[in-house]
């Protein structure tokens, strides 16, 4: 069988297209290989995050009693937050009767913080009115906001409830975590 040898001008040497090949491909798998290196060596690393967020303790699960509000930044100190323990089941909600939920506080039209009203069971906005419903994850219910508020994903571990994620784009923010 007669390869095609291809020669180098100024080694005058030659190789065939099957060395090109191999040359070619172990020259792709070291450049894809060379930025794993150092954190190959470094070993496992501790989970400080899940999914890009981190974890963090907001409250105990036995502190939390109907109609509890708590107020906590996530997922960086920039992001005012709240939880709330309602009445009754929310969607996303964890804890007893899965009512207890958690919500970015800015608004999606205009980035006010808003509050919670209990009498009304809504976030209401103080600036243009927008409302949301905290039971239907965030959903607005009349205003001028076009999305629901960015609700913070919460587990249990050990009797504390964690914010682990966020699902919606808080206020002002082309990313929620960096």
């Amino acid at each position: 069988m007669n390869e095609d040898k291809l020669v180098d001008p100024e080694k005058g040497s030659s190789f065939n297209r099957r060395d090109f090949l191999k040359l070619g491909t172990t020259t792709v798998a070291g450049s894809i290989m060379i930025p794993l290196v150092p954190a190959l060596a470094q070993g496992p690393q501790p989970k400080a995050k899940l999914g890009g967020y981190p974890v963090v303790d907001v409250v105990s699960l036995d502190s939390v009693r109907e109609g509890t509000q708590v107020p906590f930044t996530y997922p960086d100190k920039s992001s005012p937050a709240v939880l709330l323990r309602l009445q009754q089941s929310a969607m996303g909600g964890v804890g007893p009767g899965n009512s207890i939920i958690a919500y970015s506080i800015l608004c999606t039209h205009k980035g006010c913080a808003v509050s919670y009203r209990p009498e009304r069971k809504l976030f209401i906005c103080p600036c243009h009115w927008s409302s949301f419903d905290p039971a239907m994850a965030g959903q607005m219910v009349v205003g001028q906001a076009s999305h629901p508020l960015p609700q913070i994903t919460l587990r249990i571990n050990a009797g504390m409830i964690q914010a682990v994620g966020v699902d919606g784009l808080i206020y002002g923010r082309q990313t929620n975590v960096s």
